[in-house]
């Protein structure tokens, strides 16, 4: 087994203990911020952080009412001359917390005296040294390249700090099933090599997904243009009609992540129309119907809060990323020219 699958299937147990062990500095943060009461939200990230950014957008915005921006760090460091952050919550997020642009947009959050977190999986990072408050992963080491538990775990930090921000319980007993949700995710997908042969050749990919889903449909492009080295190029439903659905035609492969919730019908919707363009459909749902319509099925276990989803939702994306780079003869634990950390400016 690759070190990349041998850490995909350590995601339940990470998760349980970040649920655990995170609890506490979480309520402290949460009180902090509403002490503060930010205007809105900037995060910075990169990679597979920058689609729990995408994520959070959504969580916040819909359960805590706050706007959510994704920072630009070059205006920070390359151009010298980024936006005053003044009366937001800026928040970095970062497996490694060691990419200089993400740590120079939370300095500049504190020079304009707002309020700074950094969400890492190394409490001893450069990021967490220049926030104000740390919320460590704490998922043990990741040495495959493709993040898959650190990722996880950014969405799990985020939902526990919005949950905590709101104080509804029964939001916080739904986290509580996550893992267990999680495992079933990884059992219901767990032999794949049958299921993506018949991609072993494929060039390109489309992904979409819409609402919570939509940072989904990004980090599973991620993860097949990393180990694949195949063009995958993610879309919402929406942006997809508005104009790029032109270039899908006969034996073109999408996958699509439509787990139950307020954008099924939008998914289905899309569905449809790729079957009459005769389109590769791949499907990620817990919906039967959309099941049964697909050319490769990826279940998912019923009863999943809509916006934990995203948690839930990637873990087939991950194996099937995975087991396409093996059909392919590509090893996915060592993606050709890149390294764990990557530092940019």
């Amino acid at each position: 087994m690759s070190q990349v699958e041998t850490e995909i299937r350590e995601q339940p147990d990470a998760l349980t203990r970040l649920l655990r062990e995170a609890r506490g500095p979480v309520d402290q943060i949460a009180a902090r911020i509403r002490e503060r009461n930010p205007r809105y939200v900037v995060i910075a990230a990169r990679g597979s952080s920058d689609n729990a950014a995408r994520y959070a957008q959504y969580l916040f915005g819909a359960h805590n009412r706050l706007p959510v921006c994704l920072a630009t760090p070059s205006l920070f460091t390359a151009y010298a001359s980024g936006p005053s952050l003044a009366g937001a919550l800026v928040v970095g997020v970062s497996q490694s917390g060691r990419s200089p642009d993400i740590v120079a947009v939370l300095e500049a959050g504190r020079r304009d005296g707002s309020l700074t977190l950094a969400i890492t999986n190394e409490p001893g990072s450069p990021l967490a040294r220049a926030a104000e408050h740390v919320l460590p992963l704490g998922v043990g080491p990741e040495r495959a390249v493709a993040a898959t538990k650190t990722y996880s775990a950014s969405l799990a930090a985020l939902a526990m700090l919005s949950a905590a921000l709101e104080r509804e319980a029964s939001r916080r007993g739904e986290l509580e099933r996550v893992p267990a949700l999680v495992a079933a995710s990884i059992e219901m997908n767990d032999a794949l090599a049958d299921k993506v042969a018949r991609y072993r050749y494929a060039e390109h990919f489309v992904v979409v997904g819409r609402g919570f889903n939509y940072s989904t449909a990004f980090e599973i492009a991620l993860k097949m243009k990393e180990t694949s080295y195949l063009v995958a190029e993610p879309y919402s439903p929406a942006d997809l009609l508005h104009g790029p659905v032109a270039m899908i035609d006969r034996g073109f492969p999408v996958l699509a992540v439509a787990p139950s919730g307020r954008v099924l019908a939008d998914l289905a919707a899309l569905i449809a129309t790729l079957d009459a363009r005769h389109a590769e459909v791949v499907v990620i749902s817990d919906d039967a119907g959309l099941l049964a319509r697909a050319r490769v099925a990826l279940p998912l276990p019923a009863g999943v809060p809509e916006w934990l989803s995203p948690l839930v939702a990637i873990l087939p994306g991950q194996l099937f990323a995975v087991a396409l780079a093996r059909t392919r003869g590509l090893d996915p634990d060592l993606p050709r020219g890149l390294s764990k950390v990557t530092e940019t400016l």
